[in-house]
């Protein structure tokens, strides 16, 4: 059977990891519950199609489908302002103080390169796993999680500035 019952449950068992996928693919919360948030819409419409033993790759091919076509639009109907909704606290904890090195080197990645890393090494999917979520060649994933890694090797924010013998206990 593979009714709202159904459709509840996996949404709610699933959402945390579709939330990190979501959020190191958009590297913004917000943008990232929305990610989530359109790819359930619209994998509940052909839910009685997908929910079988694993839906979890048609929803996780939902995902990347919908992110790609929101960077390629470029343009979401959100429109910039100088006016803030809220001032957080001086003592709040920011999304800014919870970055890490790595999630900066991550935004800095090319959008493919970053889809790349996500699939290959948070959701530990294979090369061809990934090839086919991205619908593209396995060279093509090799090649981008390569000159990515490469990119990520070099990221100031993740180089040891500190000396050798600084390091050592």
């Amino acid at each position: 059977m593979s009714g709202p019952a159904d459709f509840e449950e996996f949404a709610s068992t699933q959402y945390a990891a579709l939330l990190r996928t979501a959020y190191l693919l958009t590297q913004n919360r917000s943008t990232a519950e929305d990610l989530v948030q359109a790819t359930l819409a619209k994998c509940w419409l052909v839910w009685k199609r997908i929910a079988h033993d694993n839906p979890m790759p048609y929803v996780r091919r939902t995902m990347l489908n919908t992110y790609t076509a929101w960077w390629r639009r470029r343009w979401n109907s959100e429109y910039p302002t100088d006016d803030l909704p809220h001032t957080p606290t001086p003592n709040a904890r920011t999304e800014v103080e919870d970055r890490t090195d790595l999630t900066e080197a991550l935004r800095r990645l090319p959008k493919r390169m970053r889809a790349v890393i996500v699939l290959r090494f948070y959701e530990d999917l294979t090369e061809t796993e990934t090839a086919r979520l991205l619908n593209c060649s396995v060279g093509t994933v090799k090649s981008q999680a390569n000159r990515a890694l490469a990119k990520l090797r070099i990221d100031p924010s993740l180089l040891d500035h500190s000396p050798a013998k600084e390091r050592r206990p």
